[in-house]
């Protein structure tokens, strides 16, 4: 009969050889990546300014695994502001050929550059006067060889599988992708703006298109005391509009301090005569503002710089337009 520490002892052999497999693996992928940079020639910086001629449309081909990784270079690039489509090479060769025009130019991913499908496309793709890149493992391959420019993604060694499972190849796909990208972002600059404008939903599109604007408090939303106002209004209009603050404006509701929670605490602890007491003796400091079309991010490192939980909206420090909290930012995603 098998006892616990003999099934533990067997567990953990086997634990040891799947971390010895998983190191073997990431080094194997790890080796054949850097030697894609060895190898990159003078094609790779023609593809980066084939990307960018703008005489046509900018489409990615492939089939099995490949096609998934030439989906995922397709995305990444529209994703920077450079449109891709991405066009399955069997379907391309039953009728989806019409989405390719004249001039555009095809990124045709096969590690063999043998694909039956997407040799099939290869007179259309001439006679349109397309530009082809290859990006293959194979350079003599019939694919590389009809090309106009070619990306080596050979690889020494499959990762497992005994060679036949698809894993350093395509791992040096991805990189290849990817290196495409971020050269062409070299070569054209990258902005925040664009690349928000493609995920507005996520939390970088947040981040990078949300202004305080869009977070402010505005109108009766905003507390706000006269200079001159007693502690029980002061009190009253903070306990109102729960940001833990209140504003403090003169005559000409222009902006003259602000009175934070800790104000009152402190006065209370120095036992001053609160019958006496006005907004504008509470307040120690002039309020930080921002200018509304700033983004929310600017709001949050200026309250991180000062240990600030509130900021005053306005485009002079005058003229109150409005006030964000802390809490606003946190609410929107922006930390």
């Amino acid at each position: 009969m098998i006892n616990d520490k003999s099934i533990l002892k067997s567990r953990e052999i086997q634990d040891r050889a799947l971390l010895k497999t998983a190191k073997r693996v990431l080094k194997i992928e790890s080796d054949s990546v850097a030697a894609l940079a060895r190898r990159l020639g003078t094609d790779f910086p023609k593809t980066v300014h084939a990307l960018s001629d703008g005489k046509g449309r900018l489409i990615i081909t492939g089939m099995g695994k490949s096609g998934l990784i030439g989906q995922k270079i397709a995305a990444t690039m529209s994703s920077v502001g450079l449109p891709t489509i991405y066009i399955h090479a069997a379907e391309a060769i039953h009728g989806d050929l019409g989405l390719i025009s004249q001039n555009d130019t095809i990124i045709a991913l096969s590690n063999s550059g043998e694909t039956e499908e997407i040799i099939k496309l290869l007179p259309a793709l001439k006679r349109l006067n397309c530009t082809l890149i290859a990006i293959t493992g194979n350079i003599q391959s019939t694919l590389a060889l009809r090309s106009d420019f070619i990306l080596d993604v050979s690889v020494k060694e499959e990762a497992g599988g005994n060679g036949l499972l698809p894993t350093s190849s395509t791992t040096a796909m991805v990189a290849m992708g990817d290196a495409l990208v971020v050269s062409y972002l070299e070569l054209h600059g990258f902005k925040d703006e664009v690349f928000a404008q493609n995920h507005p939903g996520g939390s970088l599109g947040r981040k990078i298109l949300t202004t305080i604007g869009d977070l402010m408090h505005t109108g009766e939303q905003i507390p706000i005391v006269y200079e001159n106002s007693d502690l029980s209004v002061i009190i009253s209009e903070m306990t109102q509009k729960r940001l833990g603050v209140t504003l403090i404006t003169n005559k000409k509701k222009q902006l003259k301090g602000i009175i934070t929670d800790g104000d009152l605490r402190r006065m209370i602890e120095d036992k001053k005569d609160i019958s006496k007491i006005r907004a504008l003796d509470l307040s120690k400091s002039f309020p930080k503002w921002l200018e509304q079309n700033n983004l929310a991010t600017k709001a949050v490192q200026l309250m991180e710089e000062y240990s600030i939980t509130s900021l005053v909206v306005s485009s002079n420090g005058k003229k109150i337009d409005g006030i964000i909290h802390l809490h606003d930012l946190l609410k929107a995603g922006i930390i």
